[in-house]
């Protein structure tokens, strides 16, 4: 039977996701209220009238123009195994181009390549390394590749990525793998040095616990003093707070604030978010003040076994860049993330589909002039 796509209420669609086993958080339907200033929609695939797929659509209006990018940030939540994606992809786009949208830009959740912490470890210390596609990888997807193909086949163009980072979301993430583990398995595949600041934590009395809506406003701020030192623009205290609130009523435990302080002082806070059995570390902040007690290693530590209580099979780090060159400033982060034992994953990557060629020709020659 052929699949068709229409809208479908945000009950449906939250259902839909709550059965299975994962799906990304920017693809459930309470994200839509964390983005207001896009024009939201939920949509599903039909088999023979049964839901088999979903989609948070989000539109960004063209100024002036009655005209939208259609966006599925890290989705749709489709059958990405199958042989023909286009029956998929197809109706998709009908249905995005009657909604009024010049061009889709979608990030298949679907991974191309594996690398080994070890792996990384000896890239950023080989002078002769570079980036991380400098290394050969642990593996290679051939679900993944098939997809790429498929991809491209079906017109659909891949979006330049400077330096890991793709216009939306990340291609390449750091994750740990959980499935099968123990809290003993996991902290034995750190390094030392994440092994001795967690102890260090420990002896130094920092204290993680969880914190409520009430405790954003103490999270906001050790984060907008974080972006100062770090040298990035911080989100306002009310994006945190939507955040909260739709994603807390979505499901219980979707998302989660953590709180790690020393002598009463806050070191360090997190935001969690979790969807079946995927777990993310969104969002954190640490004080300049007090570093030496390790609140970081501790939070994220209680995090991970927060995650492994709660059956997760991955804990998402999220984002790294793919440089692996020692003198570059943001190899820092990768080292700290390298030192949790995990695996760095590719992606995809983000991937337009143009509707109206003259409108996407203009809006791409808009974001380039944009972002030069």
């Amino acid at each position: 039977m052929p699949l068709s796509v229409r809208t479908i209420t945000t009950a449906e669609h939250a259902a839909f996701i709550a059965a299975r086993p994962s799906a990304s958080f920017l693809q459930t339907p309470g994200w839509a209220k964390v983005k207001p200033e896009w024009r939201a929609e939920s949509i599903g695939w039909f088999r023979d009238g049964t839901l088999v797929g979903t989609a948070l659509v989000l539109y960004r209006q063209l100024p002036k123009l009655k005209r939208f990018l259609a966006y599925l940030p890290e989705g749709p939540v489709i059958d990405w195994l199958d042989d023909d994606l286009s029956a998929w992809l197809d109706p998709m786009a009908a249905h995005a181009k009657k909604q009024g949208a010049f061009g889709v830009r979608m990030g298949p959740p679907v991974i191309t390549r594996r690398w080994s912490a070890a792996q990384i470890k000896d890239g950023i210390a080989d002078e002769t390394v570079r980036r991380l596609t400098d290394v050969a990888p642990l593996e290679r997807s051939r679900e993944g590749a098939a997809v790429v193909s498929q991809l491209h086949e079906g017109g659909w163009r891949p979006q330049a990525v400077e330096g890991g980072f793709a216009a939306g979301q990340p291609q390449f993430n750091f994750v740990i793998p959980l499935a099968g583990r123990t809290e003993e398995d996991v902290l034995k595949g750190m390094n030392q040095l994440w092994r001795r600041n967690i102890k260090k934590a420990a002896k130094e009395g920092v204290v993680v616990e969880q914190g409520s809506r009430a405790d954003l406003k103490a999270f906001h701020d050790l984060y907008v003093h974080t972006a100062e030192r770090d040298h990035f623009t911080p989100r306002g205290l009310a994006y945190f707070e939507t955040m909260f609130d739709a994603l807390s009523a979505e499901a219980p435990g979707r998302i989660t604030l953590w709180l790690a302080r020393h002598d009463g002082d806050l070191v360090a806070s997190t935001i969690a978010i979790r969807v079946g059995t995927h777990a993310w570390y969104s969002y954190g902040a640490s004080s300049t003040e007090k570093r030496d007690v390790r609140g970081s290693n501790a939070v994220q530590w209680e995090m991970i076994r927060d995650a492994l209580a709660n059956g997760a099979e991955v804990y998402d780090l999220r984002g790294i860049t793919d440089t692996l060159d020692s003198s570059d400033s943001h190899v820092g982060l990768i080292q700290f993330k390298v030192g949790t034992g995990g695996e760095a994953v590719e992606y995809v990557g983000e991937w337009d589909l143009p509707l109206n060629k003259p409108l996407y020709k203009a809006f791409d020659l808009y974001m380039k002039r944009r972002s030069s």
